[in-house]
């Protein structure tokens, strides 16, 4: 099962990105887990293939594709590491945010960081704003021709190698969300620097850390968008963003459902392979249609911005429903493994580490639950 790619160009260039996560990534990546080690060289061969720069626009040196094709690739992607996946869909929000707002240069800017080989930031949650987005503490005081920003963004990710940073910070304390702006903020940058990295659960191969801001001076031109449109811009990079983190999502899930096929095949008990015994077959079928049917919301909310059509509501749901299939998947992946599903010798442990982020970040679980709601009752 896979989503629909209809171009031979993209048919291709699936196949090409299938072939190099196996041979680059998927192996490669069991270390870098246990070490919490950045995997750099890892990370250079996948901007090598330039699957960072999927959603870059044709016009600023993008590949051109379709979104539903884009998930494809980064489905593969996911399945070989879903940490490699979240870096690159993380970078892509900072991106979103840019191309919904900014002005040409910063698109222009960002689009030749990107095609030198590097990631971008997305900088809205800090240690007192967290699923309370909006009570950002971080402060942008104009001076002249500049904004000084000071402040500390935490769970970050790409919060240490990225090279543009897309940064929310309030410039009117007593305007409540319409007093937040939004910055673009470039690597470098005096006053911004690094803080805490985090020792994660799962995704591991991806890099989390605080961003911290100390009289960090921009000038006005970093403003992306009007002062005051920050939140804004924000929410509708997460609304299109949160499909993405779905399509990862279901890369973990189908990763699960592999391991699990090729590891029932060949593990004999009572005198026959587990996968003659009908309830690890009824479990297996479970596993698919949970898996395809996240797979197709995500590609029904990726095909409602390709029509540009509104898909808050129908991204929220991918998200949400991803990432709990997810966690679901890799659970039962685990169960058809037993034993040595929970040793870290087999591949199942860690799809379950992984998974659980997706529940949480770009709005936990519970939040898409607010946000559809809120759309369906028209609030």
């Amino acid at each position: 099962m896979a989503y629909l790619v209809n171009t031979e160009e993209g048919k291709e260039l699936l196949a090409e990105v299938r072939r190099f996560c196996e041979k680059e990534i998927k192996e490669q990546c069991k270390e870098y887990d246990r070490s919490g080690e950045y995997p750099a060289e890892l990370y250079k061969k996948v901007m090598d293939m330039q699957l960072h720069i999927l959603e870059l626009p044709e016009e600023f040196g993008g590949p051109g594709l379709d979104r539903v094709t884009c998930a494809a690739l980064l489905e593969q992607l996911a399945m070989a590491d879903a940490g490699i996946a979240t870096a690159v869909s993380a970078s892509a929000l900072a991106l979103k945010c840019v191309l919904m707002a900014g002005t040409t240069a910063q698109k222009e800017r960002v689009a030749e960081l990107m095609l030198a080989g590097s990631l971008g930031a997305f900088c809205l949650t800090e240690p007192a704003a967290g699923s309370d987005a909006a009570a950002t503490k971080t402060t942008a005081v104009r001076d002249g021709d500049d904004y000084v920003l000071n402040g500390r963004k935490t769970f970050i990710t790409n919060g240490s190698t990225a090279s543009y940073y897309t940064i929310t910070a309030k410039t009117d304390k007593s305007a409540g969300t319409k007093g937040i702006s939004m910055f673009l903020v470039e690597k470098g940058t005096k006053g911004l620097s690094s803080g805490n990295h985090e020792d994660k659960l799962g995704v591991r191969t991806s890099e989390t850390c605080d961003v911290v801001l100390e009289d960090c001076r921009v000038p006005a031109s970093a403003l992306i968008g009007p002062e005051g449109k920050g939140f804004s811009v924000a929410m509708k990079g997460l609304d299109q963003a949160r499909s993405w983190i779905g399509c990862i999502a279901v890369g973990i899930a189908q990763r699960a459902i592999d391991e699990a096929v090729a590891y029932g095949k060949q593990r004999i008990q009572f005198g026959r392979p587990l996968t003659d015994n009908q309830g690890i077959r009824f479990k297996l079928a479970d596993m698919v249609i949970r898996t395809e049917s996240a797979r197709q919301t995500v590609a029904h909310a990726l095909t409602l911005m390709d029509l540009k059509l509104p898909c808050g509501t129908e991204s929220a749901v991918a998200k949400a429903y991803a990432g709990d299939v997810a966690m679901e998947v890799a659970s039962e992946a685990i169960q058809i493994f037993g034993g040595y599903g929970y040793s870290k010798e087999y591949p199942v442990e860690k799809l379950l580490r992984d998974a659980k982020i997706f529940q949480i970040f770009e709005g936990a679980n519970e939040i898409q639950k607010i946000v559809i709601s809120s759309n369906l009752l028209g609030k």
